[in-house]
């Protein structure tokens, strides 16, 4: 496959983002729109703008600091979730601010949201008063349970991961349940969000009509949990909770090193046959309990007992290094710094440096790019990052909305912005 110039233009330029989001869900699904070429204009509030600017670290003069020491520290989230972002400053509870919701509504193609359920309509800025200006508008919101859902909330991704069963599943048995380590549930809903925003525009493109477009966080992360089907294993006496290892395939699973941990795949007969000459232990191929997949799920926790006997008394490069020369899929369970710096992804821009506009840092700053590589086409991400809270106020109302110096002044006044 060829390698896209950086002449090439990304696959949603020219299509302009409203974004109403905050916190992490939905400002990941407009960093995608935009790390995919699309404009994207992220409003907050004049008086605090988005809940991540004050998550900590912060990143400023002082390099990285856990509490904020200057006005022009940045936190790291807000870094990283608001680039290429042009930053447009709304109290959207005022009439005067609606009126600019809408004269942006009227020269845009997609607007997202992820206030909770009914929060944006009683705003007045909701997909019915959103689609009479501008009826081919394509409108996504993402919330905790749908909009279709009574009893709704507030969901933060650790509510989200308890309710799906995610939780749960992740522990081990007899042992607490294990918050996945990273937001799944957040980072889950945003793309299947854009997928539904990129299946509208095309489906405009057949029917010139725009949509409304729903995703519930936890209907996102409670599919990918009923992948597996939970009923049939226990009806078959299998562990639902898997913790390290997953029996139902053994040997599957993370095992421990005198150093560390590696997971390893050994399924099926060759993988299984190499996992046994890399441990010594050659003649495991023949013993009954182990001869044959069956036999190795129905005895999975004496042979996982053997494998950690053995991995334990070994480094874990050694341990690599024995069942790659096996043909047995293995890897070092890393840390997230070392896989973010990874040549074969930072290579693709799957992940990207980062760092503060005006000051650099004692460390280098690694965040989510995306994941996507065209063949024609090529990712990225507009040079333009609120710092400030309205910071691009002038440039959008007069620039793009054709506001006189005097209509932004009336609003500056007025506190609408």
């Amino acid at each position: 496959m060829t390698t896209p110039t950086q002449n090439t233009s990304r696959p949603l330029e020219g299509l302009r983002v409203i974004d109403l989001t905050r916190a992490l869900a939905g400002p990941y699904a407009t960093l995608l729109l935009a790390g995919l070429g699309a404009e994207v204009i992220k409003i907050e509030d004049p008086r605090g703008g988005d809940l991540a600017r004050e998550n900590s670290p912060y990143v400023g003069r002082d390099g990285v600091v856990v509490e904020r020491r200057h006005s022009d520290d940045v936190s790291v989230s807000h870094l990283t979730r608001a680039r290429g972002k042009r930053g447009l400053s709304l109290d959207l509870k005022k009439p005067e601010a609606r009126q600019v919701y809408f004269d942006l509504v009227k020269t845009a193609d997609i607007v997202v949201e992820n206030f909770t359920s009914g929060t944006a309509d009683r705003l007045g800025v909701g997909y019915e008063v959103s689609k009479a200006v501008n009826p081919g508008i394509i409108y996504c919101s993402l919330s905790g349970f749908g909009a279709t859902n009574s009893e709704g909330g507030k969901a933060m991704d650790i509510i989200i991961q308890a309710l799906s069963g995610a939780m749960y599943a992740s522990g081990a048995v007899d042992e607490p349940p294990v918050r996945i380590g990273i937001p799944i549930a957040d980072m889950l809903a945003p793309v299947f969000s854009v997928i539904g925003i990129l299946s509208a525009l095309e489906h405009r493109h057949k029917t010139d009509q725009g949509q409304h477009i729903d995703v519930s966080m936890l209907g996102a992360l409670t599919s990918f949990v009923a992948i597996e089907n939970w009923a049939a294993m226990e009806a078959a006496g299998m562990q639902v909770r898997t913790g390290l290892t997953v029996q139902r395939l053994s040997p599957f699973g993370v095992f421990e090193c005198r150093d560390g941990y590696i997971a390893l795949v050994a399924v099926h007969e060759k993988l299984a046959r190499g996992l046994f000459n890399a441990m010594g232990r050659p003649e495991l191929i023949e013993d009954p309990r182990y001869a044959n997949r069956d036999a190795r799920v129905a005895n999975a926790n004496t042979l996982e007992a053997l494998i950690t006997a053995w991995s334990s008394q070994l480094a874990v490069q050694d341990v690599v290094t024995k069942l790659e020369a096996q043909g047995v899929p293995v890897a070092p369970v890393r840390h997230p710094e070392e896989a973010m710096s990874d040549p074969r992804v930072v290579s693709r821009v799957e992940t990207s440096p980062v760092s503060h506009p005006t000051y650099g840092s004692a460390i280098d700053l690694h965040t989510a790019g995306i994941p996507i590589v065209f063949s024609n086409a090529r990712t990225g991400f507009d040079d333009v990052l609120p710092v400030t809270i309205g910071e691009h106020n002038n440039v959008i109302l007069s620039q793009m909305l054709g506001y006189s110096a005097e209509q932004i002044e009336q609003l500056r006044a007025s506190g609408a912005i």
